[in-house]
């Protein structure tokens, strides 16, 4: 199935030549001209990514963007001319997934369409990912909750995360390194041991003995993994 994009620009020869790049790729392209043009057409025929220019006669992009995310998660990558940080920094706060100033390469820009949708559906299927169940432990994604012997387990927003990362792969080893990444994010600048901490609270909420966990082991000269239903509990 061809993948709608709404390309939203007030200049046509940019939204031409946006369709005709996007066409080669076989995308399905619609386009207005206008910020109200735009929101209708989201909200009657929800586009898969839409491309919108900041600036747009009546409501500008930005307002878009804003109202487009209250109602949807449909993927926006923002065009502009604009390109101080504070300005990049408001769009991508705004709820825009992706930032490109203006005058930009048509082939960049569908190099990003492919990176955001990409990003959309493995968000889509990480959200409809079913709950795990490993022995007395449950992970419920979509709830963003924990329970060991169907009782709720009370976690901080930095636990849940280090153990959804875990869960969604049981039987992977994780880096320090990656694991930080994936809890604090890219701009963290702390140490690779904090999630040694982080793990330490987890394991006392969640292990029967913490000193010998049996969900979640180290793996030594590595970091650490959520072990399969298959694994001995005893390893």
């Amino acid at each position: 199935m061809q993948q709608k994009i709404l390309v939203v620009d007030d200049d046509k020869k940019t939204v031409d030549l946006i369709r005709l790049y996007l066409e080669k790729e076989r995308y399905r392209v619609s386009a207005a001209f206008d910020g109200q043009t735009a929101l209708d057409l989201a909200r009657q025929k929800p586009p898969d990514l839409m491309i919108l220019d900041w600036m747009l006669p009546g409501i500008d992009g930005l307002q878009v963007c804003r109202l487009v995310r209250a109602e949807s998660d449909i993927p926006i990558i923002l065009l502009t001319a604009r390109s101080t940080e504070d300005e990049k920094l408001l769009g991508l706060h705004l709820g825009a997934d992706d930032y490109l100033t203006k005058p930009f390469s048509p082939r960049e820009l569908v190099a990003r369409v492919r990176v955001v949708l990409r990003r959309a559906r493995q968000k889509q299927a990480e959200e409809n990912q079913p709950p795990l169940y490993l022995g007395d432990l449950v992970v419920d994604f979509v709830a963003h909750e924990a329970f060991l012997h169907h009782v709720l387990v009370h976690l901080t927003p930095k636990e849940f995360k280090l153990l959804e990362t875990l869960a969604r792969e049981p039987g992977r080893a994780f880096s320090r390194a990656e694991l930080v990444t994936r809890v604090f994010g890219l701009d963290y600048e702390g140490f690779e041991r904090t999630i040694d901490v982080h793990m330490m609270n987890l394991r006392k909420k969640i292990e029967p003995s913490p000193d010998q966990p049996i969900y979640l082991q180290t793996v030594y000269g590595v970091g650490y993994k959520l072990r399969k239903e298959r694994e001995n509990e005893n390893s």
